[in-house]
This record gives structure tokens, C-alpha cells and sequence, in this order.
């Protein structure tokens, strides 16, 4: 052939020689095995391992497809011979197949395999949280004492709020025994029933920026009370705050002299939220709607200033994100043409203490109820908590308008058998009480009662008897420490109590 090739070519008939076509093997069409002895062993309640034998393939195996329940799509992909899937609910049977994949270009699939099933057990509830409260700074004597905070940048000292009209500081020593005058306005503040001192927030930066807020009731003439929101600023480098620096923010009259709220905190956005209670004449059927629920007014809200700079004379700006920010401002008596931009959520009776997850940012507060229901909201900006359409998730049959926004239930509510007035609380995220953390806990001032819920608990969770602990305290406020311990104040004995594990 190679010297006919050559004599063609010598005789120029015909080109070039091309070898014979000696043919390409055969694409790889043949499927690997099945693979056998498959097997799936619950691990937890939300996962089980699936196991099986090697397949075999004269080309090799490249790896194994498992599928659940008969899906056409798999769960997993692997090249072990076994795969453990999770996300799984408890008590709830699962069945699996696993199919084997050969290196081919053109992948070959195994027949399924046979089905192996397991059925994840029940999940294990965690062992309950039982809790005590430690008496702490025993040697202090305090009169009308219902809130304990920190001095922000300052782990040296606390400060107490008496409801007398007296904020005092003391040295975080257990032995101490001795207190100064951080703030007296007594001479201003109504000190009765539950009128009196009521909020205080530093601003974040105390004090390089001077400035803190205080909330108290004042009466302009007899049996005539308004909700004082005022500005105070320190002159000697955050020691004790000048009674005469005294800058009034907000002055709003309440109808009922009670449901005043009072509660005041800088959020972690920076800006500075005021709890409005109702003013305490919605538990009857007056009105049109209930302050709650008329937005041209700051009653029965929680409101959102930025106090980093001033507009239209106000010592406030409107932060951008607040529901009705383009309206004009609302007076300081708190009524207004139109809905108020201050506003940050609405449908409040009285908001008595709230704070804001160090983890996530997340407001949590408790509104305290009229005739039967005390609740735990989760509150967002623009939300609507109800009041005076609902009280927790009962209806009142209160005149109460007719509201344009979905009313947002209550995460968590309890009838008066368990309590008659919240104290919201925070969520819990120190090391002394393991099965607590992530848990928001919360009380009751009139039976002393603290209760804890998951954070995700979904609405409407109705608290019983066995969801709480009796701590014989009437409970004023919570306190969460730097390390995340919390504390309560006992307002019967301006006793300060530090929350604990049970022995």
C-alpha cells in the first residue's frame, strides 16, 4: 500500500495518502451498579443519616445522588458513601433512594436504589429555667426607687430613679452603703398614685455630648397633669445634671391623669424614643377613637425624635424613616393638624418599660392592659398595636374610628388571674443562666411574676401559670447590665434584685 501510494504520487495521480480510519471505542453506555445495603438511622430530631455500599463501574464512580420521599430533585450530592440530612422536623418518617453516577462524558445513572426509612424522634424540650434574685447594693436606703441604669462609658457607678423627683448615683461596690444627688426636681414633679419621675436616657455619648432626657408628670393647677419631656445638660463633666438647664420638649396634658408612660431610651440607630401612654381616659367609651389610634396627636404611641440637630425651633429633627416624616411637626402639647411625624408606631395604652435587643436591635415592650389583658409587643416602625380596638387580642367594644393599617397582635398576652400591669424586660444575653439566653423575660409589677419567651415565638402565645416564677417583688422596671446579667427594682422596698439561677 505505502509504495502504490508512492508510485501515485511519483505519477501525479492523486494527492496526498490518508491512512485507513482504524475507528474510535465506543461511548461508555453502561450504567453502574445499584447501590445496595442502604440504610437511613435517625440522628436527632432534625436529622438522619442515609448509608449504603459502594457501586462499581468499569470506568469509576464519580459520585452518589440521595432523594427523599420520592422527589425528583436530590438532597444531596456526594462522592462518600453517605450523607446525613438536616433541617428535618421532629417526629415525622422520612424515606430515601440513592442513585450512583459514573465518570462518563456523558454521566451514566443507576437504576434507585431500594428505599431505607427512619422517622426522627419527638425533640427534647431543654430542661426548665427555674430562677432566683439575689438582694444586691443591700446597705443603700432609697425611697420611691423604680429604675436602674448605667452611665453610658461609665461601669464605675449606677443611677437610680425616684419617683420623688430625685435621680441619685452610687458606686457599683456591694458594700456601699452611700448615694449622691445626681438630679433633684423636686420642686417640679407631682409624686403621686403613679405620678412622678418616670424616664431618663442619657444621650450615647454622655458626657462629651452633656445632654439627658427626663420624663415626669407636673400639675399646672390643681388635678390638672401634663407629661413633661425635657432636656437637661451637665456642667461639671457628667457628675450631677443642672436642675436649671432645664429645656421642655414636650408638654402634653393627660385626659385621665394616668396612662402616662414615661419611658425613654436612644435606640441603636441613634435617635431617641419616647413612650406616650393614652393619658388615661381610653378605658371608657368617650372619644371617637381612643388617643391610641388618632394619629394627629402623640398619645398612645411610641415616638422617634434625632436629636442630633434642631428644625422649625424644635429641639428635634424627624428621622427619615418615621411613618408620616413629611408631615410638619406636631406642637409640643402633642396635638397636631394632621399626623404627627414624630410618630414611630401607634395603639399603645400604656407602655411601661421596653428595650432593644443587643443582638438584633429588636424593640420589645410591655403595654400594660385595662379590664383583662396584659401584652408583649414586637414593635416595628409603623406598626399598629390595637389599642383601643383590642386590649391584647380581645376586642374591647371601644369606639375606636376605623384604623387604615392592619392592628399587629401581641406576641405574648396573660390574663389577670397571672397579673394586672407588664413590666417589659429585655432579652436575656449573659452567661449566668445558660437556659435563658435568647430569651426575652419580662414581669408583672402587681404579682411579681417574671416570665420568659423564645424570640420567634409566634403571635399570639397565651402565658399560664406554669410559664412563670413568683419572685414576691413588686416589679418596677428590669435593668440590663454591660455583660448582659439582669436586675430588677422592687418598688414596695426600692430593693435591687439581681436575676439568678435557682439552686
Amino acid at each position: 500500500m505505502v509504495v502504490l501510494g508512492a508510485l501515485l504520487s511519483a505519477c501525479g495521480g492523486g494527492g496526498s495518502y490518508s491512512p485507513p480510519d482504524q475507528g474510535q471505542p465506543p461511548p461508555d453506555t453502561t450504567a453502574p451498579s445499584v447501590p445496595g445495603n442502604v440504610t437511613a438511622t435517625a440522628q436527632s430530631a432534625t436529622s438522619i443519616l442515609v448509608s449504603w455500599s459502594a457501586s462499581t463501574d468499569a470506568g469509576g464512580i464519580a459520585g452518589y445522588r440521595v432523594f427523599r420521599d420520592g422527589g425528583a430533585t436530590a438532597v444531596g450530592v456526594v462522592q462518600a458513601t453517605s450523607f446525613t440530612d438536616t433541617n428535618l422536623s421532629p417526629s415525622t418518617a422520612y424515606s430515601y433512594t440513592v442513585v450512583a453516577v459514573d465518570t462518563a462524558t456523558v454521566p451514566n445513572l443507576s437504576a434507585a436504589s431500594a428505599a431505607a426509612s427512619a422517622t426522627t424522634p419527638a425533640l427534647t424540650p431543654p430542661p426548665p429555667v427555674r430562677l432566683a434574685t439575689q438582694r444586691v447594693f443591700s446597705g443603700l436606703t432609697l425611697t420611691a426607687a423604680h429604675s436602674l441604669l448605667r452611665v453610658p462609658n461609665d461601669t464605675s457607678r449606677w443611677v437610680v430613679l425616684q419617683q420623688d423627683g430625685h435621680v441619685v448615683s452610687f458606686s457599683d461596690t456591694a458594700s456601699v452603703t452611700t448615694t449622691s444627688m445626681m438630679l433633684d426636681i423636686s420642686d417640679r414633679v407631682v409624686f403621686r398614685n403613679v405620678h412622678g419621675l418616670l424616664g431618663l436616657a442619657f444621650h450615647p455619648n454622655f458626657p462629651t455630648d452633656a445632654r439627658a432626657w427626663v420624663a415626669y408628670t407636673h400639675e399646672t393647677s390643681p388635678d390638672v397633669i401634663v407629661l413633661r419631656i425635657s432636656e437637661f445638660t451637665t456642667g461639671d463633666g457628667g457628675v450631677t445634671l443642672n436642675p436649671a438647664s432645664e429645656q421642655i420638649v414636650f408638654e402634653m396634658a393627660q385626659p385621665g391623669g394616668h396612662n402616662n408612660g414615661g419611658h425613654v431610651l436612644f435606640g441603636p440607630d441613634g435617635n431617641l424614643y419616647l413612650g406616650m401612654g393614652d393619658g388615661g381616659d381610653d378605658d371608657n367609651a368617650s372619644g371617637v377613637a381612643g388617643n391610641g389610634q388618632i394619629t394627629s396627636n402623640l398619645l398612645g404611641k411610641i415616638l422617634r425624635l434625632d436629636v442630633s440637630g434642631t428644625a422649625n425651633g424644635r429641639r428635634y429633627r424627624i428621622p427619615a424613616g418615621n411613618p408620616f416624616a413629611a408631615n410638619a411637626m406636631c406642637n409640643a402639647d402633642g396635638s397636631g393638624a394632621a399626623d404627627c411625624p414624630e410618630i414611630f408606631a401607634w395603639g399603645f395604652r400604656n407602655p411601661w418599660r421596653w428595650s432593644f435587643d443587643r443582638a438584633g436591635g429588636q424593640l420589645w415592650l410591655g403595654d400594660v392592659g385595662s379590664h383583662s389583658r396584659e401584652e408583649v409587643d414586637k414593635v416595628v416602625s409603623g406598626g399598629n398595636y390595637g389599642w383601643r380596638c383590642k386590649e391584647g387580642t380581645l376586642d374591647t367594644a371601644l369606639l375606636c374610628g376605623t384604623p387604615t393599617t392592619t392592628l399587629t397582635p401581641p406576641v405574648a398576652e396573660y390574663d389577670h388571674t397571672l397579673g394586672q400591669a407588664v413590666t417589659g424586660g429585655f432579652v436575656y444575653h449573659g452567661t449566668a443562666i445558660p437556659g435563658l439566653v435568647g430569651q426575652y423575660v419580662f414581669g408583672d409589677y402587681s404579682s411579681g411574676f417574671i416570665f420568659h419567651i423564645a424570640t420567634d415565638t409566634a403571635p399570639t402565645k397565651m402565658m399560664v401559670v406554669t410559664d412563670g416564677w413568683d419572685s414576691g417583688a413588686n416589679i418596677a422596671s428590669f435593668t440590663e447590665d454591660t455583660d448582659g446579667e439582669l436586675f430588677i427594682v422592687d418598688v414596695r422596698t426600692s430593693g435591687i434584685y439581681k436575676l439568678i439561677p435557682a439552686p
